[in-house]
């Protein structure tokens, strides 16, 4: 069953074991961050993986939220 999390984010048991992916596509959000982290620009991520800029800012986007909602308990 595919499940809209965010904006042109969705999960989907059946792809990619669950992970968020961005929709219509097979490519799992992670992906999008890790290849932005190592330096690719939008433009080779749109270009190697068929996505929009939508695609890649709504990344950022659901990231940030994730981080955003992140609770850090102390341990000690």
């Amino acid at each position: 069953m595919m499940t809209e999390i965010a904006p042109r984010i969705i999960v989907d048991e059946k792809v990619r074991f669950g992970k968020p992916i961005i929709k219509g596509t097979r490519v799992p959000v992670d992906l999008v961050l890790a290849k932005l982290a190592a330096g690719m620009t939008y433009e080779e991520v749109m270009r190697d993986y068929d996505l929009a800029k939508e695609d890649i800012l709504a990344s950022l986007e659901y990231a940030s939220q994730q981080l955003a909602n992140e609770e850090i308990k102390s341990i000690g």
